[in-house]
């Protein structure tokens, strides 16, 4: 199947996997090789993947309903799709656990799947009420734990970092202020107590939607996730192996981008020091995408999720794997 035969939504497929045509060019999958789908979501990646080549792939993913879809998918594809419960993060013992020493793609889709924000008792959005959970593996404390029970500076500390929300300190004062009169159990009640204090945007965006961005990401660890993901990347690919990282805000954006520039530079510039400055490692990627690539004109009309969506890809090469400390 050819990129270009590639649909965004089907009637009994209503899932929109985003940049799918570019992630399929980037990770170019070829028979008898393994893939990882790291963040499997509702399989719009991997059921692309599949078809275009006959290929294995294992799927990774902490939510127990994306579980429940993958175990559906192994069936239909008759030994080739293998399903993994467990953070992405964690590939590094959850692979080989599934039988993947080493593995010839792996592609990640950083942040919360449409499936997730479109059901409101997940607590992700506040399109519709619902309670103020944002948790991906339906285990561990809740946002509305969070908000009820941390420190005023703890909070906006939280909504400043993951939510780059610069009414952070006054969202925090509003959220202490409402919580002593009565503690947050819905997605509503937050997104009231946000409004109050920020002030609309001329883009017309949600002044709760910085707040809700940066407790989902604190609640799921998602920057940590990416970050352990893309260093188990390094090991577990095989030379030649491609890593390909799709993101959709700036934050997961520059963490993607730093790290692809510093395991992929070129050792020639990266030999230039100084005397008596520390050897620097030599890179264990080459670049595939020498800048973020975005979505075309066709698919931001179709999915208007597309439209903040980036991909960056490297190749992993034949050096040895450098552990994060030997780096600092």
């Amino acid at each position: 199947m050819s990129s270009n035969d590639l649909s965004f939504a089907t009637e009994d497929r209503p899932h929109k996997p985003v940049l799918l045509r570019e992630v399929l060019e980037a990770l170019a999958p070829r028979d008898g090789e393994i893939m990882v789908d790291g963040t499997f979501g509702a399989g719009g990646y991997s059921r692309a993947i599949l078809d275009s080549a006959n290929c294995e792939l294992y799927g990774i993913d902490r939510d127990p309903t994306a579980v429940a879809t993958g175990r559906k998918l192994e069936a239909e594809y008759d030994g080739r799709f293998h399903m993994v419960e467990g953070c992405f993060g964690d590939m590094a013992k959850l692979l080989p656990a599934a039988g993947a020493q080493q593995v010839d793609g792996i592609v990640l889709d950083i942040g919360v799947s449409s499936m997730q924000l479109d059901q409101a008792d997940r607590g992700f959005s506040f399109r519709e009420d619902g309670p103020l959970d944002m948790r991906m593996s339906m285990s561990g404390p809740t946002a509305a734990d969070f908000v009820n029970t941390a420190e005023e500076e703890d909070i906006a500390n939280v909504i400043y970092r993951y939510g780059e929300e610069r009414a952070s300190r006054k969202v925090a004062r509003k959220i202490i202020e409402m919580r002593a009169e009565e503690p947050f159990t819905t997605t509503s009640q937050l997104a009231r107590a946000v409004r109050s204090v920020v002030r609309k945007s001329k883009d017309g965006i949600d002044p709760a939607t910085r707040t809700f961005q940066a407790l989902r990401i604190y609640v799921n660890d998602e920057l940590g996730e990416l970050e352990r993901a893309m260093d188990a990347a390094e090991t577990l690919l095989k030379p030649g192996g491609r890593l390909v990282v799709v993101t959709f805000h700036s934050l997961e954006d520059r963490q993607v981008k730093t790290f692809m520039k510093e395991r992929s530079g070129d050792p020639n510039k990266m030999s230039r020091r100084l005397p008596g400055e520390p050897e620097v490692a030599i890179p264990t990627f080459t670049t595939i995408t020498r800048k973020a690539v975005t979505g075309q004109k066709d698919e931001i009309r179709a999915n208007p999720r597309a439209r903040s969506a980036k991909l960056r890809a490297v190749a992993r090469n034949d050096q040895p794997a450098t552990s994060q400390g030997d780096r600092k």
